[in-house]
Order: structure tokens, then sequence, then C-alpha cells
């Protein structure tokens, strides 16, 4: 499975999720230590509090978070729907949508879509559509793609040889961005942030001024960490790059339409938080999950899917609208003038405001049918 720009951090309401989708073991097996201390870098701040874990029932998956690149978590995903009956076909892509009577034919596709690629239609009454929000393509559940100076691009990258304590996730804030930093697999430090687009720019015209030559928005990224958040500085300073810098973006936080054109959304396409509080790993899951519950209890035809749609949507809302009204607010703080500065001198004062921020974020709310 290929890598992808993602925070990588799993909070400990999945726990008993990934038990019913029988990946717990390997999970276990496979991920980073458990992630025990919140903490924000910030200019020359470094401020640390306790994580909240979820104290529950052991069938209930009580404990604390921990992460896992994706590149293992999502072939562990795969590997589970393919023993579980699914039908997998890799690699592909949907390239359209079509109604075809009481159905819906899905048309995918091998390759980049050219001539010589193979193509494959399947049909089914119900389609779930779990692209994301950032895929590119023409698909009715997809999102319109437009760019703004504001949006905020995503990078991400791994480390090896990092000196962050393993098991704290600190909040990065630096001028135009913020984001994570986490011990996943293998002694991976796994670093993902956000900037916006035109601070970025402004930031690859200096930088290349500097350098008398054109420097990558990587280069630019990972330079500017270093030189304006002190924790990140020290975290990395006797690290090495493994692989790439990835990017993506721009990200599009909200909630959408869950239920629409007789698709269902789950994970980034239903709906987004700003990563800021890393939990899109567990909306993710988390909103499969919902939907399995309400097709699993679904009436046939139209006006059973329908009836299924509308009571998806509520409960969507009801499980992810308070973390995402929360990333929404810790965001608009972080990237706002003086905003930085404010949240050093409040978590400075009060230490506590972070384990306060991470139960806000959801990461001890039970996942209906496990609490």
């Amino acid at each position: 499975m290929r890598r992808k720009v993602c925070g990588e951090y799993i909070s400990a309401s999945n726990l008993a999720l990934l038990e019913r989708l029988e990946i717990g073991d390997a999970w276990r097996a496979e991920a980073g230590p458990e992630i025990r201390r919140v903490g924000l870098f910030s200019g020359d701040a470094s401020v640390e509090a306790s994580m909240p874990g979820v104290t529950s029932r052991p069938a209930a998956g009580g404990g604390f978070g921990r992460a896992l690149g994706r590149d293992i978590l999502d072939s562990l995903l795969l590997d589970a729907a393919r023993s579980a009956g699914a039908e997998v076909f890799q690699p592909c892509r949907a390239a359209a949508i079509e109604r075809d009577g009481a159905c819906q034919a899905v048309r995918i596709q091998t390759g980049a879509g050219n001539s010589r690629d193979e193509t494959k239609i399947l049909r089914a009454p119900v389609i779930v559509a779990a692209h994301g929000s950032w895929e590119p393509g023409e698909l009715p559940s997809q999102l319109e793609k437009k760019s703004h100076p504001s949006d905020l691009l995503g990078f991400k990258a791994h480390f090896t040889g990092s000196t962050l304590p393993p098991d704290l996730m600190p909040l990065l804030t630096f001028p135009g961005g913020y984001g994570g930093m986490v011990l996943a697999d293998h002694g991976r430090l796994s670093i993902s942030c956000c900037i916006r687009r035109d601070v970025l720019a402004r930031l690859r015209a200096s930088h290349a001024r500097e350098h008398g030559g054109r420097v990558s928005a990587a280069e630019t990224v990972e330079h500017h960490l270093r030189t304006t958040c002190r924790g990140a500085l020290d975290a990395l300073e006797e690290a090495r790059l493994e692989g790439p810098w990835l990017a993506a973006g721009p990200i599009r936080p909200g909630i959408r339409a869950g239920y629409e054109r007789d698709i269902f959304r789950v994970g980034n396409v239903a709906g987004e938080s700003h990563p800021i509080i890393a939990e899109g790993i567990s909306m993710a899951l988390q909103s499969g999950w919902l939907l399995a519950l309400e097709l699993g209890a679904a009436k046939g035809g139209q006006t059973g899917r329908e009836a299924a749609g509308r009571r998806y949507e509520a409960a969507w809302r009801g499980l992810f609208s308070t973390r995402i009204l929360a990333a929404e607010a810790i965001a608009r703080i972080a990237l706002g003038h003086g905003g930085a500065a404010m949240m050093r001198t409040v978590v400075r004062n009060f230490p506590q405001a972070l384990t306060l921020g991470a139960r806000l974020s959801g990461k001890t709310r039970a996942v209906p049918g496990f609490g």
C-alpha cells in the first residue's frame, strides 16, 4: 500500500473497533508506543500534560492510543476485508458512476487514464464513497476543486533517530501553519503539518533567493519548522529523513452530505476536521462503522436507502460535530494573528488545557455499539 499524508495516530476510542475488524492483535504488534502525554511545541515553548486514557470495560477497549504508518494500517484493513469475503480490485480507480436501473454501475480502471487501460463495470444497489477529500476526478461524490491563497496544504514525512520522548504527541505551531509529531512503528517519527498556500509561496521565494536557486516546497516546510519551532528542532536535530516528504491538499474542513444522489460517504469526503486534533483516521474508521450499522438495519429499495441515509447523517453529526467545531476553534487560534502566542501563555499557566483539548477532540468518546 502507498504512503499517504496522514498523522497516523489512532486514538484509544478505536481499540474495540479494531478488535471487531479482527486486526487488533496485528495492530498492537506493529504500532508504536502508547501515547500517554500530549504537548505543545510553539516558538521556544515546550509544554506537556497527561493524555486522557479510555477507562472502560476490557471488551470496550480501554487504554491509550498509538500510531501506525498508513502503509501498514491500510494493508491490515485490506487483508481483513479480503478475508471477510470482499473482492479486491487493485491497482484500480473508480472512473465513473452511472445509474443502471435499480443499481448503479461503477466503471473501474487500471493505470493513469489512457487508451491502454483495462476497464471493468461493477454493479451494486449501494455505493459507498471512501476516496477522501483530496482525490482528483469527476465522480459525483467528489468535491469541487478550487484554489485559494488561504488554503492549507498538507505535508508529511518519516524520520529515524528522533529524540522525541516515545510517549509524547505534541502539537506544533509555527507562522502560517500547525502540525504534529508522534513515534509510530519501527521507531519511525511521523511528522505531519499544514501550511497556508500564500505563506508557503512567500517562504519558497525567500528561501530560493537565499540559496540562489529553486527549492522544493518540502525543503521549505522542513526549514521553516526547524527555524521557528524549538521543540521540532530539538526532536529532529539528530534524526534522518526516511524516504521523501509527501504533499497533498488543500484540506477541506467541514461537514458534507453523508448520503446524496444515492451515494453514501464515509471518511473525509463525508466530513473533515482540521488535522490539528489528530482525529482523521478515527473519524474515517468510525464513520465506516456507523454506516455499516445503518445499512445492516436498512430495508430494501430506494426508500430504505434514503431512510438509512438520514439515520446515518444524524448519527454522524452526533458523534463528530463537536470535534469538528473544536478543531475549527483551535485551528483559528493557531493560525490567527497573535494566536500562537496566546496558546503558549494559556498552556504555560494551565497545562491541563491540553488534556481538555484532547477530550474535546473525541479521544475518549466511545463508538456506538461499544460503550
